[in-house]
């Protein structure tokens, strides 16, 4: 229910006894609709000692002293009023029982404004009350709406009009009220003393989509051509809802986004972009946009737009996926492995979208992965064939980005097939060839003398190392005529290898060169040589025996006419002993 104070009135008094004093009543303010009429409630009161024998009085507009010379509105003495008052004014109350109750018609906007009565009982019997009524000249009706309009909280509307003119009532009616509610009529009320008003009410529940809404009221006095129309836009509080923002957004690293969040609310809400709890950007407005310039990896993720007011609040989020091309692969397994065991390798990277990860070594590919950041390379029972360089690749549509790694397999020495001894001139060559991992020793016995070269004496043994293979080469020197046997040992953490060498070289071509008879030949001295030398070393044996002085190397002997060179023929090497 309404509380009637759209016109608010109260009777001004001047406080009077019985056998008292001057006094008035009336309305200090009322209204009418232009056109129409209205009547101003009046009564007053004077001393009762004075007993007159007729009461008169007088209406002034906008003046309550004579000497200043107001408009007239009504004088009872001589009928005579200001010309604005002509045949619009008359008096509705009884003077002699102290009513001066005021009608005034055909109301037009030169007529607002205050009006004082003048109480004349004869003589000096005359006061002008201070008291007065000021009159409003209207020509809307009053759409009285709640302070605070909530949606979903119902709502009353009401349309108030002054009905303050006996000749005219007037009919209230609604405008653009569809879908609102049906009008209650609550018809005639007073509003105080003297004063009356028309209302009608609308009752509905709001929505945010009659926010705005403009909702009129009528007025309209039958038989007549009066009608009076008022509107009032409908001012519905509701909580935010995003209406507008991004759906998921793909950008390639190191361009621009704009991402877009729009708010319907009343009041207009806090809107506010916000990534992992940290605020980025804020503002009341009904659009926020947040701008990204030369967007990275990092900041790919989810985006929320918050909307606030003080009725309610709402929150979307959207995806930013930052397209990159792969980072450098990163490897993480064993690098070091014993032959016979197992290998696994962990190749992984970042990009958007996900790679296509590849190992491959030597150009064949062992493992490949579509569309994921890892890869597990699994090999069981490692050789020493899987010793060597990977790679691992990563690419997608933005780019490509490899990284190398090393497998390193440990394993005993092997020496190889193409280990020998090969004699060219007078020079016998045993060369042996070791795969290895890591790195062995090598050392060259000659059981027929008990002698052993290591490699770690350069100036015997020459060893060259390529990857695997270490190839180290024992060089002996003088007129050899009997091929030494030679065993190659090699060793290292994992197992020792022994082989002797087969003899390659001159003896075994030399037939083939001199032919059948040149080799007949050959065969007789041979065979008268080694008779010779067979008689001297005997002589030899008896009469001398070896003896070395103090500051010589003593020498490595093999046979009596051999002696050992650290190097092949294609190296400078030193003589390690002469046999004078």
């Amino acid at each position: 229910m309404i509380f009637l104070t759209a016109l608010p009135m109260f009777w001004i008094m001047i406080a009077a006894s019985r056998g008292g004093h001057w006094g008035a009543w009336m309305p200090s303010s009322i209204s009418a609709f232009e056109g129409t009429c209205v009547a101003i409630p009046c009564r007053f009161d004077f001393p009762d000692e004075l007993r007159p024998a007729v009461v008169h009085g007088v209406w002034y507009f906008n003046s309550p002293y004579p000497k200043n010379y107001p408009p007239v509105v009504f004088k009872s003495r001589t009928q005579v009023v200001h010309e604005s008052f002509q045949g619009r004014s008359r008096l509705l109350g009884d003077l002699g029982l102290r009513n001066c109750t005021l009608l005034l018609s055909s109301l037009s906007p030169e007529l607002r404004g205050k009006y004082y009565f003048r109480g004349d009982l004869g003589g000096y019997n005359q006061y002008t009350f201070s008291e007065h009524s000021v009159l409003d000249i209207i020509n809307t009706p009053n759409i009285v709406v709640p302070l605070e309009v909530v949606a979903g909280t119902e709502v009353e509307v009401s349309c108030m009009v002054p009905d303050n003119c006996p000749e005219l009532r007037p009919e209230l009616s609604w405008l653009g009220h569809d879908g609102l509610g049906e009008p209650t009529v609550l018809g005639r009320l007073r509003e105080d003393e003297g004063t009356w008003v028309q209302v009608l009410l609308l009752h509905f529940m709001p929505t945010r989509e009659a926010n705005g809404h403009r909702l009129g009221c009528q007025a309209a006095f039958p038989n007549t051509s009066l009608q009076f129309e008022g509107y009032a836009s409908l001012d519905i509080k509701y909580p935010p809802v995003i209406v507008e923002m991004n759906s998921s957004v793909e950008a390639i690293e190191g361009s621009h986004v704009s991402l877009l969040c729009g708010a319907d609310s009343n009041p207009l809400p806090l809107l506010t972009w916000m990534r992992d709890g940290t605020v980025l950007r804020e503002a009341v407005a009904e659009s926020l946009l947040l701008e990204l310039d030369e967007v990275t990896p990092g900041e790919d993720g989810i985006y929320a737009c918050l909307a606030e007011n003080s009725y309610g609040q709402d929150n979307r989020t959207v995806g930013l996926s930052v397209m990159y091309a792969p980072w450098k692969p990163t490897v993480n397994g064993t690098v070091v492995a014993v032959e016979g065991e197992t290998v696994s390798i962990l190749c992984s990277t970042q990009s958007n979208p996900d790679p296509i990860l590849t190992i491959f070594k030597e150009k064949q590919i062992l493992a490949t992965v579509i569309y994921e950041s890892e890869l597990q390379l699994e090999l069981p029972a490692v050789t020493p064939e899987d010793d060597g360089e990977y790679w691992c690749v990563a690419e997608n549509q933005y780019g490509q980005r490899a990284t190398a790694f090393n497998l390193s397999v440990e394993f005993a020495p092997v020496i190889l097939l193409e280990s020998h001894c090969a004699a060219a001139r007078d020079t016998v060559q045993c060369l042996c060839v070791v795969k290895s991992n890591p790195e062995p020793s090598v050392a060259f016995e000659l059981p027929s003398r008990n002698v052993t070269v290591n490699e770690t004496e350069r100036e015997f043994v020459y060893s060259e190392r390529s990857g695997l293979l270490l190839t180290s080469i024992l060089t002996l020197r003088g007129q050899a005529q009997v091929p030494p046997r030679v065993i190659c040992t090699t060793r290292n953490l994992y197992g020792t290898k022994s082989l002797e060498l087969p003899f390659q070289g001159a003896h075994r071509l030399m037939w083939a060169k001199i032919g059948p008879v040149g080799a007949v030949v050959a065969f007789a001295i041979l065979i008268a040589i080694v008779c010779y030398i067979t008689q001297t070393r005997r002589k030899k044996n008896v009469t001398e025996s070896p003896s070395f002085s103090a500051g010589d190397n003593p020498p490595v002997l093999f046979s009596s006419d051999f002696r050992i060179s650290g190097a092949p023929e294609k190296y400078e090497s030193r003589e390690v002993s002469t046999l004078e």
